[in-house]
């Protein structure tokens, strides 16, 4: 894990750092290429070339922004999607692991 991104998530509850590295898991398990992890704009984010991935850690919850969320509406009833369309994942959810490999598959493709 990138640093910068490890010291970022380490200020938060361990249940948030264990789904967020649930989510990381899934995010290089979707693709061939490994993405590129870096902190942007305070944000951590996973780039295949142009494409991103961002995963917004908070207290009780992570924010999931990638492009093909939208595409999903229909499979995420269960999930607070926010108006610009990312997805709010609680810590009393479980992760959609199938549809999150999905997602981000489609997000990050070249």
């Amino acid at each position: 894990m990138n640093e910068q991104i490890r010291e970022y998530i380490d200020k938060y509850p361990s249940e948030i750092i264990d789904m967020f590295n649930d989510l990381r898991k899934l995010i290089f398990d979707s693709v061939s290429v490994e993405p590129e992890e870096i902190l942007w704009a305070k944000l951590p984010s996973y780039y295949v070339g142009e494409s991103f991935v961002r995963l917004i850690p908070f207290k009780d919850h992570i924010n999931v922004e990638a492009q093909a969320i939208n595409q999903h509406k229909q499979e995420l009833t269960d999930y607070k999607i926010t108006p610009k369309g990312m997805m709010q994942i609680y810590l009393k959810q479980s992760i959609p692991d199938e549809i999150m490999k999905q997602i981000f598959a489609e997000t990050l493709k070249r």
